[in-house]
């Protein structure tokens, strides 16, 4: 047995012993009620791995018992695993740490064993004892539905994803320039016009697919994600981005905008001019959006993006100088933060906790229990931690997973940068300073921004095996990280198993290739 588990991301202490549980016949499964939603995981997994599984009284002989203990870790998320020849031993210092404890357990098993029937003879399990716990408590993945759209069953497959490599967070970018993906009853012009456009820009031309492209999630589509990740111990952070990044919604309500024009859901990719207007209409549509995400998504935390929002539209506009002059702004600049400000207190009061990229720290900044997600560098990190926000680092250059994954000529296209697998084993997302700033790092997370990832093969192809890699940067130790090239040969054929097309750390296949069409790499 070997002393370094193929496990990712890399436990704190993993003890080998020698010899396997071997999970044949009919065995008896004793729980917790406590951990209903990890039991029945578990069930899951081992019914389709081949094996029989009953539920059994705890006094009665069984090789896999679960259970809630909180004394073994100081961490809600931390669990203990303990695996003998005749039985399984699995706690966790929580219902959170047991499901990451269930997940680590389908990682123990054959690979073959995460097909969706049973492969070759009776699974089995390797003796060994693990202490484990992660060193961050956010660790997420982005997904990006406004640009290209993702049907329920892609985001749910990258859910069960996430949780394999015991991330606890997805979040799910909402609406954009390019498409609205929330149903708003009181607004249905958001679902009916807002949430498709007439045609996609190809590649970085200057020529259109002549496609529509769209799609939304309705309120049985949400009920459906949520639920799904809560079983798996995920929390789903819808975020909805205003003042900019609309254009899709004055496309249907060009009365919320500055100019009052009508324009399309825009057909290309960048930073429209196009924001919500300083008003107390623009208000109102925004809190009727946030409301729907309230009652939708049980979870403690709404993003409300705050990036990129171009002053354009609010320099030229009268309507925007004299509400800067009525709120004793010095700019209508500050105008984006008293609008982010008014939403930060609208969520407050319904017991939310406000999330925004780190442009929210300018003209004005924002309450400090507002957390910030850092994408543009490690200065803005350090500036929110010396405000006292809590800081989630999603550091663009090593995080946004829709860069190139190599220099080579054959990758297919993505954004103009480079990411290799190389690059975030190398990183380091705490600052050096952080330990003496009041604001505290969070955690760490992933950034799939879907522009050229327009179908769940390209977005897999994107994420992994580099996801891997930012789940070890969340969870393990550091020292871990550079280990991970040496297990992730064995984690691959996990993703085998799972059909994920993932990148080979050879390169890719033939068929991932952009070729000489409109998916080549310029």
């Amino acid at each position: 047995m070997s002393e370094r588990p193929d496990l990712v991301p890399a436990p704190r202490q993993y003890r080998p012993r020698p010899g396997q549980l071997t999970l044949e016949g009919r065995i008896g499964l004793s729980t917790d009620c406590a951990s209903e939603s990890s039991a029945t995981l578990l069930t899951e997994a081992l019914t389709q791995a081949g094996v029989q599984v009953r539920n059994v009284e705890r006094s009665e002989r069984t090789a896999v018992t679960l259970r809630i203990d909180s004394g073994i870790s100081a961490s809600p998320e931390g669990y203990h695993i303990d695996i003998t020849t005749e039985r399984a031993l699995i706690t966790g210092a929580s219902a959170d740490g047991l499901a990451r404890a269930v997940q680590t357990i389908r990682q123990l098993l054959p690979a073959d064993a995460l097909r969706r029937a049973p492969v070759g003879g009776a699974p089995w399990l390797p003796c060994c004892e693990i202490d484990d716990a992660p060193r961050y408590g956010w660790r997420g993945v982005h997904l990006d539905p406004a640009r290209h759209f993702m049907p329920v069953p892609f985001v749910l497959r990258m859910i069960d994803l996430a949780a394999l490599h015991r991330l606890n967070v997805v979040h799910l970018h909402l609406t954009d320039d390019q498409g609205w993906r929330l149903d708003v009853p009181s607004r249905p012009l958001l679902a009916e016009h807002a949430s498709w456009r007439t045609e996609t820009v190809i590649g970085r031309s200057s020529d259109f697919d002549g496609t529509p492209h769209g799609g939304y999630y309705s309120r049985a589509d949400l009920d459906e994600i949520v639920e799904y990740a809560r079983r798996r111990h995920i929390t789903i952070v819808p975020e909805v981005d205003l003042p900019g990044h609309v254009q899709s919604v004055l496309s249907a309500y060009p009365e919320l905008g500055n100019t009052g024009h009508p324009v399309e859901v825009r057909r290309t990719w960048g930073i429209s001019e196009n924001v919500l207007a300083p008003t107390e209409e623009a208000l109102a549509f925004a809190k009727e959006a946030l409301d729907v995400v309230i009652e939708a998504f049980p979870g403690p935390w709404v993003h409300i993006g705050g990036d990129e929002v171009p002053r354009t539209e609010w320099r030229a506009s009268a309507v925007a100088a004299t509400r800067a002059r009525e709120l004793g702004l010095r700019t209508v600049d500050a105008l984006q933060s008293w609008f982010l400000r008014e939403l930060h207190a609208y969520l407050a009061e319904r017991g939310r906790r406000v999330v925004g990229w780190d442009e929210i720290l300018d003209d004005g900044g924002m309450p400090t229990d507002t957390i910030v997600m850092a994408w543009r560098g490690t200065q803005p990190a350090i500036a929110g931690l010396t405000s006292g926000h809590d800081v989630v680092m999603a550091t663009n250059t090593v995080t946004y997973l829709d860069y190139a994954a190599s220099d080579e000529e054959g990758e297919p296209i993505a954004q103009p940068h480079t990411l290799t697998l190389a690059d975030i084993l190398d990183w380091e997302p705490e600052p050096p300073q952080a330990a003496d700033l009041p604001g505290t790092v969070l955690g760490v997370q992933a950034q799939l921004w879907s522009e050229y990832l327009p179908s769940a093969r390209e977005t897999e192809y994107a994420a992994f095996p580099r996801l891997c890699a930012i789940a070890e940067a969340g969870w393990s130790a550091p020292e871990s990280r550079p280990d991970l090239m040496d297990r992730l040969p064995a984690h691959l054929r996990r993703l085998d198993a799972l059909s994920v097309n993932y990148r080979p750390l050879t390169g890719p296949r033939p068929w991932q290739r952009g070729g000489t069409g409109s998916r080549r790499r310029p």
